[in-house]
């Protein structure tokens, strides 16, 4: 390294060293696999153990988070969202998956002009899809009726004078259904015929007659109408699901969980990876289903209501090749995978969890290369999430953008990056992947470590706790994010890139981080009126009943009448979508830039298909706005109370509470969700805090944990049983499980844990006997942090944050303290901790409405 770059590394504060740790503690890492190879040990990664032999044949892995790494890293992506407009004109054209519900046009499979019709038909996806819900064309959306376009209604535009079009679609089945009309055209010419169904492909065909000369231009302005479609693609196996098969396709569901359509990618997915799913999920299918869940919990908006964490919406084609695909559906839902030594694939979604944290040590890590601050080049100040937005007709569009005003004044600029989310179409969505993809660029720690085989476990794991007071003290009891593990032989066995991971990165408040929906420039149809923009969308229980209430941006214009439509999506189990039913709404008033509409009743337990439209004053309607789906569930019978709900485990109760609870023979019980409040306040789920729902079966029993399950006491013998471990003062004893002081001496009981300079550690403490004095908890060695004073009995828990040097924990007693201490503990508080103090908990089962039962609880609970 040159003396400059030395120079210019300490100027931006980036400190680095490779140097290997001092004390040989492990043998080579070649000794541990052949070792092995005879022995018969095993790691625990995941849920699983795997041998060593399997590990020394097939031991490489990769974690891969996308977001903004990817885009950094110039990882391949699929095309841009503005591509599905068009089909594909090549020869041999690449095929289409899709997934999701997302905007394609496919690849022009015929094209053909026979007197005055055009025939065309497009390989819309390579496999089955559920449905095909919305049709355009060329920007023009159109209303499809008995396979006949809906002329626009001014100019006539796609049917002027004799000018019509027919658009036909298949769904992918196998064997499919040939396109008779265009057989019947076509065949005789050995154009078209039977033969040429297309088995297992959706596609689409169209059927365009021309106009007379003087109305060609009128029907067809833009030329020869190019169609494309909105569908809703793939069909995948939701491991979740008892009732679907991983052999048999028909059983599967269409869904946009993340999780799920990763999933189908890696295994199932013609175009995608061609894994076994016995190997690659089988063994570790209780970690998918968990992902599986987290994408789907429910967030809450700023308007009311709620979305699902994670969903995936999107098409790619063969020409990028599987990793495209892979990476933009683990931007959806900020993922990690690893591919594990036995086959196996390790998902982690975003959301942290301490049960998937592993540890490192001294020992583990042969060499290390950190930096502790941003180069220039590397620097942002702005990120700006992008996402795929149905509401503009499928185009790429930008939300509120994060940005760090005091870093741009002091680069004397704006630095922007992008976060580039395409496969996200809901808005809020992007805008929580951005904040995570913000939260951890703010991080100035970051680097890599070389791994011994030792700390595999740790390159398995998405997040790893560092015990490194040797090697790297500034980073001891430090929380870090693998973002990146390889097997590097020659450097211990493996390589880990790593960011320190954010405090408060799951935190999220909808009222102030929401942000604002991006907005869409005015669309307007053939009759000059404005396309609604659906901002929110609930199913509402009302008794027996259901109704759809819909939120709408208000277009300042008052001679607008909004209305609402919904149909069932599958009317007939075959995903054909029922008839729409339409409710206008001429009373219903702006407030606050929106409109809220509703439906009537709508049917139940069904899901819907629901759009907004205007309608002017001339009765003519504008375009119907994105369809929006929602499930309509009404059960009015509240669940019968759980029939245990009680505390797990004993005390002291380390930054956690753990319960157990169990279900009576109930049908109605969907859900139970746990709640903290402080003790002694009266429960109300809405201002309650909920810390955790558990989907629930009847007669069934469930755990659930609140916190951190991974704290440990840091001191020893903190019960004072034995008169041992601890430096007594003058006139500390230790007898009868307490510590006891005598007045006269200001003196202390000490005790040397290992402390980390800036880390916040829990405490509590019992005081006794207490007749003089004050007494209180400190951190001394080179400054001294002090605990609040106790003049008189009691039980007490506080926090303290550790200052650089200190090296002992003391009971501090002045010179006219008398009384007793008992169970004195400390520990390291972590993001995943539950707040310390007296809580009480209830828990609350839920119908599928969400109707509640009776509580139960409280438990109360002191968590240090």
């Amino acid at each position: 390294m040159s003396f400059h770059h030395r120079m210019m590394l300490q100027r931006y504060g980036l400190g680095c060293t490779t140097s290997l740790y001092s004390e040989v503690l492990f043998d080579p890492i070649f000794t541990p696999i052949f070792t092995a190879v005879l022995g018969t040990g095993a790691f625990n990664i995941g849920v699983a153990s795997i041998s060593y032999a399997s590990i020394a044949s097939a031991i490489a892995t990769t974690a891969i988070s996308i977001g903004l790494q990817a885009l950094l890293a110039q990882a391949p992506k699929p095309p841009k969202p503005e591509d599905g407009r068009a089909p594909l004109n090549q020869a041999i054209p690449f095929r289409v998956y899709a997934v999701g519900r997302t905007r394609v046009a496919g690849a022009r499979m015929m094209w053909e002009a026979k007197g005055s019709n055009l025939y065309s038909v497009q390989a819309i996806a390579g496999h089955r899809i559920k449905s095909f819900n919305r049709f355009y064309l060329n920007d023009d959306e159109v209303t499809v009726v008995d396979n006949v376009v809906t002329p626009l209604t001014t100019g006539g535009r796609y049917g002027a004078g004799s000018a019509n079009v027919r658009l036909y679609t298949r769904l992918g089945a196998n064997p499919e259904t040939p396109y008779a009309e265009l057989v019947s055209a076509l065949g005789a010419d050995g154009i078209w015929t039977n033969d040429h169904r297309g088995d297992g492909q959706a596609s689409l065909a169209m059927l365009a007659h021309n106009a007379d000369a003087q109305d060609q231009q009128t029907a067809f302005p833009y030329g020869a109408p190019s169609p494309s479609v909105e569908i809703d693609g793939a069909y995948c196996w939701d491991f979740r699901d008892p009732a679907q098969s991983p052999t048999d396709p028909s059983t599967w569901t269409w869904t946009r969980n993340s999780a799920i359509i990763l999933a189908w990618h890696l295994c199932f997915n013609e175009f995608g990876f061609g894994l076994d799913y016995q190997k690659t999920l089988l063994p570790v299918i209780d970690l998918w289903k968990e992902e599986a869940d987290i994408c789907d919990e429910d967030v809450p908006l700023a308007g009311g209501g709620t979305e699902k964490r994670y969903q995936c919406n999107g098409w790619d084609t063969t020409e990028n090749g599987p990793k495209s695909g892979l990476n933009a559906i683990l931007a959806t839902c900020d993922g990690h995978l690893v591919a594990r030594g036995d086959g196996a694939r390790i998902l982690t979604v975003g959301k942290f969890r301490e049960s998937r944290t592993a540890t490192l040590t001294d020992a583990d890590i042969v060499g290390h290369n950190v930096q502790y601050g941003v180069l220039f080049e590397d620097e942002c100040n702005r990120l700006v999430p992008k996402f795929t937005y149905p509401a503009t007709n499928y185009t790429s569009c930008d939300t509120d953008f994060f940005e760090d005003t005091d870093a741009q004044i002091a680069a004397g600029r704006v630095l922007t990056m992008e976060g580039s989310y395409e496969w996200c179409h809901q808005w809020r969505q992007a805008r929580r992947l951005g904040k995570r993809d913000w939260e951890r660029m703010r991080q100035k720690v970051k680097g890599s470590l070389d791994v011994r085989l030792s700390g595999i476990n740790a390159v398995y794991a998405r997040w790893v706790r560092l015990e490194t007071p040797k090697r790297l003290p500034k980073l001891d009891g430090k929380l870090v994010e693998n973002r990146r593990s390889i097997v590097a032989l020659t450097k211990g066995g493996f390589t880990m890139d790593f960011i320190e991971h954010p405090e408060g990165i799951d935190d999220w408040n909808p009222a102030t981080e929401e942000g604002q929906q991006p907005p869409v420039p005015p669309a307007v149809n053939a009759s000059e009126i404005p396309t609604p923009v659906i901002n929110l969308i609930q199913a509402k229980a009302n008794g027996g009943s259901v109704y759809i209430r819909v939120v709408i941006i208000d277009p300042d214009d008052g001679s607008l009448t909004p209305v609402v439509r919904y149909r069932v999506a599958d009317a007939d189990g075959l995903g054909t979508p029922g008839a729409w039913v339409e409710q206008q709404n001429p009373n219903a008033e702006p407030s606050g830039g929106y409109i809220d509409l509703s439906t009537g009743n709508v049917p139940t337990d069904e899901v819907l298909d629901v759009q907004a439209a205007f309608i002017a004053s001339n009765r003519r309607y504008s375009n119907w706005s994105v369809t929006e789906t929602v499930t309509s569930t009404s059960d009015p019978t509240p669940p019968a109370a759980l029939t245990s709900f009680t505390l797990t485990g004993s005390a002291p109760r380390l930054g956690n509470a753990a319960f157990a609870f169990s279900t009576g023979n109930d049908t109605h019980v969907r859900t139970v969700q746990i709640y903290r409040v402080a003790a002694g306040s009266a429960f109300d789920p809405d201002t309650a805090t909920l810390v955790g729902t558990r989907a629930v079966a009847p007669s069934a029993g469930y755990s659930f944990t609140d916190g951190d399950t991974t704290r440990t006491n840091l001191l020893t013998n903190s019960g004072f049983d034995t008169d041992t471990d601890w430096a007594k003062g003058t006139g500390w004893t230790i007898s009868g499980g307490k510590a006891n002081k005598t007045a006269g001496t200001q003196s202390g009981l000490t005790q040397a844990p290992s402390f980390v300079a800036g880390t916040v550690y829990r405490l509590a403490s019992t005081v006794s006997g207490y007749s003089a004095g004050t007494a209180r908890l400190r951190f001394t060695g080179t400054t001294t942090v002090n605990g609040a004073g106790r003049t008189a009995n009691g039980s007490y828990l506080e926090k303290m944050t550790a200052a650089t040097g200190n090296n002992t924990f003391v009971v501090l007693g002045d010179a006219s303290f008398a009384g007793s201490y008992d169970d004195v503990i400390m520990f390291a508080e972590t993001v995943s901790c539950a707040p310390q103090g007296v809580w009480d908990y209830y828990a609350l089962p839920l119908n599928v409405s969400g109707v509640e039962g009776p509580p139960s609880g409280p438990l109360n609970v002191t968590i240090i």
